[in-house]
């Protein structure tokens, strides 16, 4: 009786070792992609996402349903393949670093679980989606969001004093002017926001208002912090210093708006959360 109850164990923890060993496996594999591509805002987020999904995934282990079948493993196992594959044979990753978590996530939940299983999942692969939000967005999006990121960027600049003109997404200042491409729209940290958001959804559950509100006040920090930074790159323009720009462009500079964008958000859910639990505290003594 020990003995078939051990081996029934031994059985029941194999799928757990190796979608563990494989989760972990594709986690390194994209954080190592990430970190030779030296896109250090894309390596600093995957790897909060990831941790922050890995911890929330091993604290509800005890109730996933582990059973999947052929087809769900075949197809789960053919696009981490496939991915892998693509990635070992690319010279530029490009946006393709931004989309391989979610095909990683995907593959692996349809190895763990299969398709009636997807569910337990969802919270985690919308995250892992949202880095790839910027990449995949349509210009239908993507030049109207550019649009207004320049409007707010002239308006920071003429509250603060600066003679400003804006021209569609082109703002001029006395001694120089910037063009806002769809790079600097504001996509990119809006969705990185979005993902935060949803991981906060996730460890903290909250009522239906505040689960519509934390995703709208992620994506305005992100929108109205990145304005900002473009108003800084403006101004840096008409200082005619070409070393500054690059570091606020596309240097070490640009992840600090990514930091500030997410320390303005997490005092916002500390609020929240500090909210909440004096509610239940009222609550309890009434």
């Amino acid at each position: 009786m020990k003995t078939s109850k051990l081996a029934k164990a031994i059985r029941l923890d194999h799928p757990q070792f190796w979608l563990l060993t494989i989760g972990s496996g594709l986690i390194s594999i994209h954080l190592t992609l990430a970190w030779r591509s030296g896109n250090s805002n894309l390596l600093s987020t995957s790897l909060l996402f990831w941790a922050a999904i890995s911890f929330i995934v091993w604290e509800k282990r005890d109730n996933l349903s582990l059973e999947s079948g052929i087809i769900p493993s075949f197809l789960g196992f053919s696009l981490i393949w496939i991915a892998l594959f693509k990635s070992a044979s690319m010279t530029s990753f490009g946006g393709f670093l931004y989309v391989l978590p979610v095909i990683f996530g995907l593959g692996l939940a349809l190895i763990a679980s299969g398709f009636k299983g997807l569910n337990q999942y969802t919270g985690e692969l919308i995250t892992l989606f949202s880095l790839s939000l910027s990449k995949l967005s349509p210009e239908s999006i993507i030049y109207p969001l550019t649009l207004l990121t320049a409007k707010l960027s002239a308006f920071i600049l003429w509250y603060t004093g600066f003679e400003v003109t804006l021209s569609g997404i082109n703002v001029y200042l006395p001694n120089g002017s910037v063009e806002v491409l769809s790079g600097c729209s504001g996509l990119e940290l809006i969705s990185q926001m979005l993902g935060f958001a949803i991981l906060f959804l996730l460890v903290f559950p909250q009522n239906w208002q505040q689960k519509i509100l934390v995703p709208v006040v992620a994506a305005t920090v992100g929108f109205i912090v990145n304005a900002g930074r473009v108003a800084l790159m403006a101004f840096i323009v008409t200082k005619d210093n070409i070393d500054a720009f690059d570091y606020w462009h596309s240097g070490n500079g640009s992840l600090l708006f990514s930091i500030i964008s997410v320390m303005i958000f997490g005092s916002f859910c500390w609020f929240l959360i500090g909210r909440s639990e004096s509610e239940n505290q009222n609550s309890r003594l009434s």
